[in-house]
């Protein structure tokens, strides 16, 4: 997407020095657009692990560049060792987003083809960069098979704006580009359909106050931020349209692990009769998985986290106390939405019901019995 008129993704490697990785610092917007650098496999991992970067995608991404700097690290006695090490402090950045796991993997079957570490590095390399041209070409296609959606809601409502409700942040900002719940919605603005957008806040970090507000009013899209609880109010009067969400973690059978929160929304939704649509690409999904309570691990951060907020006053970035300072608080990160109240899932390859049999349709070398 684009930032003052320049097109930028989340995270890429340097065009004359491949030692360095450049992600866009998440923690400064929407007050400030910050591109650091990062050098080392550690750095990757506090990056990810303290949300410098954040959102499926791009925790994949972030993963496989990490892991082409670990590769980078390893001394070539003993590359083996070190870089499974490495791909283990990856692997325990945050549990719950399986793109992290996914993508050490990939990187680990890959590097293993390499004889020479000069061999092992360069394919480290352009195996993040296949993942990173992966998920920004992914996310694309979400947006127009989910672009179908918005255009029967506007063709069944002529001459009347399209409202969406969202939860989180699951735009470019939460991918290498495009993103995915939002995705459809820079397709169909692109397309000209009048929309408009409830933002939900997103307690207790705010990634919609900050990052989907910031997105969607970088691209002249309506919005409007909402507090998390407002949202059932808004259906029961009719002035939500359709729901769409990202996810961190899809089971085989179509329960949505996502920030916590989304669950709600999605009663609120099956209540009012309105579509409730997860986007991701297949590298979200747990194809291992079958229930979504009992398997997928859901992350608990820090406390403080709900009893602080962050905000800009006269310059600077300011941190305060909002409750009692010796009240406890705990912070589930994501909450499981179960498949029953999906009404279905958008993929890079189509759009399918929120189980087994769908998501196997879509994907047919994920069965078992395939071939």
């Amino acid at each position: 997407m684009k930032v003052n008129g320049k097109h930028y993704r989340t995270i890429w490697a340097d065009e004359t020095n491949n030692g360095i990785i450049h992600i866009i610092d998440q923690r400064f917007l929407p007050h400030e657009f910050k591109v650091v650098q990062l050098q080392t496999s550690g750095q990757m991992c506090i990056a990810i692990k303290e949300m410098h970067v954040r959102g499926a995608g791009l925790l994949g991404a972030a993963a496989g560049y990490g892991m082409y700097l670990g590769a980078l690290e390893a001394n070539e006695s003993t590359f083996d060792h070190d870089i499974h090490a490495i791909a283990t402090q990856i692997n325990s950045t945050r549990p719950t987003a399986v793109n992290i796991n996914w993508a050490v993997k990939r990187q680990l079957s890959t590097i293993k083809k390499g004889k020479t570490k000069k061999e092992k590095v360069d394919i480290a390399l352009q195996t993040a960069i296949a993942i990173a041209d992966e998920d920004a070409m992914h996310c694309r296609q979400i947006g127009l098979h989910g672009l179908k959606l918005i255009t029967e809601i506007a063709n069944a409502k002529p001459n009347s704006t399209v409202n969406i409700l969202t939860h989180c942040n699951a735009g470019w900002l939460a991918f290498v580009d495009h993103g995915t719940a939002l995705s459809p919605i820079y397709v169909a603005h692109e397309q000209g359909i009048d929309l408009h957008v409830w933002v939900d806040e997103t307690r207790p970090r705010n990634q919609g106050s900050n990052l989907t507000a910031w997105e969607l009013g970088a691209q002249n899209i309506k919005h409007t931020i909402i507090t998390d609880n407002a949202g059932g109010h808004l259906m029961q009067h009719g002035l939500v349209d359709l729901v769409l969400v990202g996810s961190d973690r899809t089971t085989l059978t179509g329960d949505v692990a996502n920030k916590t929160g989304t669950y709600l929304k999605a009663l609120a939704a099956k209540d009012n009769n309105i579509p409730f649509y997860a986007a991701l690409p297949s590298s979200s999904i747990d194809w291992e998985l079958h229930d979504g309570y009992k398997q997928i691990p859901i992350e608990e951060r820090d406390a403080e986290e709900v009893k602080y907020v962050q905000g800009y006053m006269n310059g600077t970035f300011q941190r305060i106390l909002i409750s009692p300072e010796n009240s406890p608080a705990r912070n589930p990160s994501f909450d499981v939405t179960p498949a029953r109240l999906v009404t279905g899932l958008i993929t890079e390859r189509g759009i399918c019901e929120a189980s087994s049999k769908g998501l196997l349709e879509l994907f047919p070398e994920k069965n078992p019995q395939h071939g």
